[in-house]
This record gives structure tokens, sequence and C-alpha cells, in this order.
């Protein structure tokens, strides 16, 4: 898929089924948007493999998936940049390759490990049955956004994919870029949205919408200092909170 395609992409989009939730939810919101590395999935598994081939190319030592998780949020060179400055830092010139083999790997194994989160299709199927239009903004690739989520069975569920790149340089998140052009391709409405980090709840606040802040994700320091207007421990959790944040 082209970042900079004339026409916004649009997957079909078709509710499974109505399971059961108590107490009932009527949903305040008509978007949901979700970030995708730490949020929707945990890919910290093959992230980390990517990482620690590129840093053995390098002659540096591998991290470990508890190390790495502190680096991700920010699109993968800058995960690298912080993977390297571990191990005393990269010359400029060498970088891009180092990089370039990262994402290499990262590409052919990149559904090998990564799991979605416990709860996740269940709240995902919930929101779809009372017709709240689903949809991802994250800082990776759009390419291997979308590709990741098609491996997964789970792109038809979001009405567009919004990637690092879409908008060109400087518009990935923490602006507010792709939240507003996500609403935007959803057709509008009152939104909110769901990250694991400080570039998730920035963004969100910015484009004038409600941040949730998921627990588990990839966090490098309390969720709590994220800001954000609620926080959820579980999937199971994510219902209710968004129903106190539209009362």
């Amino acid at each position: 898929m082209s970042a900079d395609s004339s026409s916004p992409p649009n997957f079909p989009f078709a509710p499974p089924f109505d399971p059961p939730f108590d107490p009932p939810f009527d949903p305040p919101f008509d978007i949901v948007g979700f970030d995708l590395d730490g949020t929707l999935l945990d890919t910290s598994g093959d992230l980390t493999a990517a990482v620690n081939h590129a840093l053995g190319l390098a002659g540096r030592p591998p991290l470990t998936i508890a190390q790495v998780k502190t680096m991700i949020g920010g699109g993968g060179a800058a995960m690298l940049r912080l993977a390297l400055e571990q191990s005393g830092g990269c010359p400029p010139e060498d970088f891009a390759g180092y990089h370039r083999e990262l994402l290499t790997h990262y590409d052919a194994h990149i559904a090998d490990l990564t799991q979605p989160y416990p709860g996740l299709i269940d709240a995902l199927d919930a929101l779809a049955a009372k017709s709240v239009t689903l949809a991802v903004a994250t800082n990776k690739g759009e390419g291997r956004a979308v590709k990741l989520l098609g491996l997964m069975g789970m792109l038809e569920r979001f009405a567009c994919v919004i990637g690092g790149d879409t908008l060109g340089p400087g518009k990935a998140k923490p602006s507010p870029a792709p939240i507003i052009e996500m609403i935007a391709r959803c057709g509008g409405g009152r939104a909110a949205f769901v990250g694991d980090s400080i570039f998730d709840v920035t963004a969100a606040k910015a484009a004038g919408i409600p941040a949730i802040a998921v627990s588990f994700g990839f966090l490098n320091g309390p969720v709590e200092a994220l800001g954000a207007d609620a926080v959820v421990d579980h999937y199971d959790d994510l219902l209710p909170a968004l129903a106190r944040l539209g009362g």
C-alpha cells in the first residue's frame, strides 16, 4: 500500500457477532482508534529479534525483550538508535545499513511471535457489534502495519490504517495529524484513542480527543505519568472506561 495514495484505504468491516457484556454497553463514541505495537499486539518478541540481528552485525551484545520494550514507539530507526546507544552508539555513516538489515529481518519474521493482547478480540467484537468504527494510527510504516494486521487476520476489522509514513515527514505521532486524518477517513464523529506511549497520549490530546493508556504496553515509566484520561489494565476494562469518558 502506498503512503501517498490519492485515495484513503478502506477495508471491509463486518462485526462478527454481539458478545454478551455486563452491564450492556451503549457506545458514547463513533470512532475508537488504536496504536498497534504494545496496544493491539504484543510485537516485542519479533522486534527484539530484529534489533538483535542488527546489533549482531554491528558486533554488539543482544538485548532482552524487557530492554527493547522501553525503546518501542517512535518507529524502527529511533528504536535501533536507542539499542545501539546501549553499547556505545554508532557512526552516522554506518547507521543506515544496520537499519536496513533490521527492517529486512523484521519483514521476514513480522508475525512469528506476535500475539494480540488478552481480551482484545472480544473488546473489538463488542465495539463493532455496536457499530463503533475501529481504526489504527501507528508510527510503524503503513505497509508493515497493513501486512502485520493481515497476517494476524485482523485487517478487515479496521476502517483505516494510518502509518508513521502515511502523511509524510514530521507528521507521525506525537503530531495530532494521524489522529485527525484517522477521524476524517472514518467519516467524522466523536472519537477516542487507545495507546501505550507518550506519543499516543500527546497526539490524541492535541487532536482534542480523549486518550486511554494501556498499562500492559511498552512503557518506559509509570503509566500514570503519561497523563491519559483513563488507564486500563486489561481489555475487559476498555468498554467501561469508554462509557465513563463519554458520560
